[in-house]
């Protein structure tokens, strides 16, 4: 009968991840476990240049060699970076994720390694759920040639260059009429990309099983542009308005350049983010912990003795 098949992703320029992984990959194998390894640099995705925009690898391509469906789960060790790059390499072949922070916020990461002993065993006992959530997949195309793709978890920032004046976003979501945004850039974002840089470009909070994206504009030049929720069921072209070149970058991690005749397609992923969580789903409790939302206010005193 063959063994049961384990995956483990790790952040090799951490020590701290490689001991662990080192650590899981005895524990699972003495558990009779076929385990298979990798580094989360799989999914890291490159930045083009002017003179060679088409720089990345297509979605289904990122997922290392010897990881197939025949995986049962897999372990990552490291930050949000690794666990957005795992995302990238695994959702394809609907691998469920275990998060272990070994990072800084680990705002994405189920667990800390203080709890990594208990982790393994309840994974080994099949005690735990699978939550899923949306991505989203982005499509770059020039002349109706695809230049450039990739597969997000947070979301899409399209924005100026550093030493370029405001720009203008021409936007259509779905069949309806499309939008002129002007700011410095504009974000599409999914709900678990709501929390990130589109909660700071002044967007809403938007808990994961709401089936919407988001469009926040970055430093808008109207009062009248604000963040819009719409159905995921909907996909959204991006045509940059303006005769000046632009950057867009995925999950803060890789783009390429926008030239005024190029226009972005996106729409949500057929692959969803699998996390495997280990008690029920509490949204609220990871925006209190990372985030202080909802803390209690210090009470006041009730009144002040005045000299």
């Amino acid at each position: 009968m063959p063994k049961p098949i384990a995956g483990i992703v790790y952040n090799d320029i951490k020590p701290i991840a490689c001991k662990v992984a080192s650590e899981i990959e005895e524990k699972l194998a003495g558990s009779g476990w076929d385990v298979r390894m990798t580094t989360g640099v799989g999914g890291i995705l490159e930045y083009s240049t002017p003179g060679s925009p088409v720089c990345n690898t297509r979605i289904e391509q990122l997922t290392p060699p010897n990881f197939d469906r025949d995986i049962e789960f897999a372990v990552v060790l490291g930050g949000d970076g690794t666990v957005l790059s795992a995302f990238r390499q695994l959702a394809p072949h609907n691998i469920p994720l275990l998060t272990i922070n070994t990072g800084h916020m680990g705002f994405l990461t189920e667990t800390y390694l203080t709890h990594l002993d208990e982790a393994v065993d309840k994974l080994l006992a099949k005690d735990y759920e699978i939550e899923e959530r949306s991505m989203l997949t982005v499509r770059v195309f020039r002349n109706d040639a695809m230049l450039w793709e990739a597969l997000t978890l947070n979301e899409m920032v399209l924005h100026r260059e550093p030493l370029t004046s405001m720009c203008h976003f021409e936007v259509q979501i779905g069949q309806h009429a499309p939008v002129d945004v002007a700011a410095d850039g504009i974000i599409i974002s999914t709900p678990t990309g709501s929390t990130a840089y589109s909660l700071s470009a002044g967007g809403p909070v938007v808990t994961p099983e709401v089936p919407v994206l988001q469009l926040a504009p970055i430093c808008p030049h109207s009062l009248a542009s604000r963040a819009l929720v719409f159905s995921d069921r909907e996909s959204v072209k991006v045509f940059p308005a303006t005769p000046n070149r632009m950057v867009m970058v995925v999950d803060g991690n890789g783009g390429c350049y926008i030239l005024p005749d190029d226009h972005i397609y996106i729409e949500k992923s057929v692959y969803p983010a699998r996390f495997i969580r280990l008690r029920s789903p509490e949204f609220f409790r990871i925006l209190r912990e990372k985030l202080g939302w909802g803390l209690p206010h210090i009470a006041k005193p009730t009144s002040v003795e005045l000299p």
